[in-house]
């Protein structure tokens, strides 16, 4: 047998050299970190204990898959600024909102960003939303934001029409139309219509995008998985943002095989080869049939802007971002508009009511409200659909419930510094110096439920508040005054010189989609296994499951 072992004490007297380094050094990092924490820009600033010096703190409640609502209620505990991180203070103040997210720029970007990029040919390639860079950004976004204009996005209604169609078809033959053994009709199917919505904002992004849908609708289901990759992906964004150089070990490691072997679902292992390979197709002529040339898909659009460029400086694997951020990030936040849309209205069918007989005033632009459902030919124009006042209340009050973007919006103070607004009593302003890493973040989420300027049922889904109140008799100066301010806390789609330029795709969509389905249909509530709320787990997007429901002919005009 081997020697007894020793008690620690015993080997400390046995090596009083090792044992006096080891104790100066754990004496040395506490005082460091005692020091750090006395003389760091941010000490004064309430939250929790841990957060205050690790972002170890923030990476787990990320993971657990709620942060968002943590961070309501850290705010309901520490108030309106709490320290979430080291450096970051996460701040409920909407008034700074037009302060951070200015068109200038000059408020950051911070390396939360970097790991939304993919690696192409072993190098990393940024895109207009993992882009720090300023002037790159600008410059890029240059090129490519008139694609995205109002007027832009108009012409591309044909290609949604064809979608929103094949949509209302599956969801008819599949679940409506049913018939027993006896072909006789019997009460629809229960159907997870969220998941349906999903199929139907991917396939729709493949026609805008390369002319030709992916196919998801027609099978019924993800057949290659790229939905379940998507989601994946914006998990891996959400949790690895919290450290940002894990990115360079899990998915931007040069060694292939090293991140192959962790297996994490990062951006580059999303649709990326998907991208590149519709590229190849496109210049080989592959895809040749599917091309309409009166209706140009956003490929032929980008390619033309890499023909067009002398520089040089635009190659194909911008184009393939530009493609990844068409389908990956576009297909998500429409579909999350829609659902809880639809949700809602599932939950409480007289919004459902109401907006059915909206629509059958609104005739003009969308034909006779048909005696029957069938007879109503889908789908809704956008003109007819964008004209409709409860409508666009039902869109506002779903992006402002859930938004699309479930994490705070990071930005690096400036060099100039800022000035917090007064906090309780303090007659004097906070001030945040710049060029010390300091970071503010805004959560969409947490604003949207700021009762100063959504008043006490924020955490209700409530369309009338985007409508003048008249039973109370509100004035229009009144009404006017009160969305102004519910408009400038809006971080839907960001803001600012970073404002999504796919916002109006995603709005004419929710509004063409929710039009049409409730002129056609209506939804009973069925839940998950019983349940009788959906699930919704937080990571970038915020994933929403268990929308359960049975769907209906609509009843007849004047029900």
């Amino acid at each position: 047998m081997g020697a007894p072992l020793q008690p620690p004490v015993m080997v400390l007297q046995e090596y009083p050299l090792v044992a006096s380094l080891g104790i100066g050094a754990l004496t040395g990092i506490f005082f460091y970190i005692l020091f750090w924490h006395w003389t760091h820009p941010l000490r004064k600033y309430p939250g929790p204990f841990l957060a205050k010096f690790t972002n170890i703190y923030r990476l787990y409640r990320t993971v657990r898959g709620n942060y968002y609502n943590d961070l309501v209620e850290m705010h309901r505990k520490y108030g309106p600024v709490v320290r979430t991180a080291p450096n970051v203070l996460d701040i409920d103040y909407p008034e700074m909102i037009k302060t951070v997210f200015n068109i200038k720029g000059d408020w950051a970007k911070t390396e939360f960003y970097l790991s939304s990029s993919v690696l192409v040919n072993g190098h990393p390639v940024y895109n207009l939303f993992s882009e720090l860079d300023k002037a790159k950004h600008a410059e890029e976004k240059k090129l490519v934001s008139k694609l995205y204009f109002p007027n832009a996005v108009l012409s591309l209604e044909p290609h949604m029409d064809t979608a929103i169609t094949q949509l209302c078809s599956e969801l008819e033959t599949r679940f409506i139309d049913t018939k027993d053994h006896n072909d006789e009709p019997k009460e629809g199917k229960v159907l997870d219509l969220g998941d349906w919505i999903s199929l139907y904002a991917w396939d729709v992004l493949g026609t805008v995008t390369f002319s030709r849908p992916f196919g998801y609708m027609s099978s019924g289901r993800d057949f290659d998985g790229s939905i379940a990759r998507a989601q994946d992906a914006m998990f891996y964004f959400a949790w690895v943002g919290c450290l940002p150089w894990l990115d360079y070990v899990f998915d931007k490691n040069p060694f292939p095989f090293i991140s192959n072997l962790l297996g994490q679902p990062g951006f580059s292992k999303t649709n990326s080869a998907l991208s590149v390979q519709r590229l190849i197709d496109r210049y080989a002529g592959k895809d040749a049939e599917f091309l309409d040339t009166s209706t140009p898909d956003y490929l032929q659009k980008f390619m033309a802007i890499k023909q067009k460029d002398k520089s040089g400086k635009i190659r194909d694997e911008n184009i393939v971002g530009w493609l990844m951020i068409n389908t990956l990030a576009g297909a998500d936040t429409t579909a999350i508009a829609i659902k809880t849309a639809l949700y809602h209205c599932a939950k409480q069918p007289r919004v459902w009511r109401r907006l059915q007989r909206e629509l059958q005033v609104a005739e003009r632009g969308y034909g006779p409200w048909a005696e029957t459902a069938k007879a109503r030919t889908p789908p809704i124009s956008y003109k007819t659909a964008r004209a409709i006042p409860y409508l666009e209340a039902i869109v506002r009050e779903s992006l402002r419930i859930l938004p699309g973007i479930a994490l705070p919006l990071e930005r690096y103070v400036p060099p100039s510094g800022v000035h917090l607004p007064t906090r309780g009593t303090e007659k004097t302003k906070d001030f945040i110096p710049g060029n010390q890493g300091c970071i503010l973040s805004f959560t969409p989420y947490t604003l949207n439920r700021h009762e100063a300027v959504f008043g006490s049922d924020s955490d209700q889904f409530r369309p009338e508040r985007w409508l003048r109140d008249e039973n109370n008799r509100e004035s229009e100066e009144d009404f006017r005054e009160r969305l102004q301010k519910m408009n400038n806390t809006d971080l839907s789609f960001g803001g600012g010189s970073r404002v999504c330029l796919g916002k109006h795709m995603g709005l004419m969509q929710a509004y063409k989609v929710l039009g049409t389905l409730a002129a056609r249909y209506e939804l009973d509530w069925v839940g998950e296994d019983g349940q009788d709320e959906w699930k919704v787990v937080q990571s970038w997007f915020p994933r929403q499951e268990g929308i359960k429901v049975r769907m209906r002919w609509c009843l007849p005009k004047g029900r």
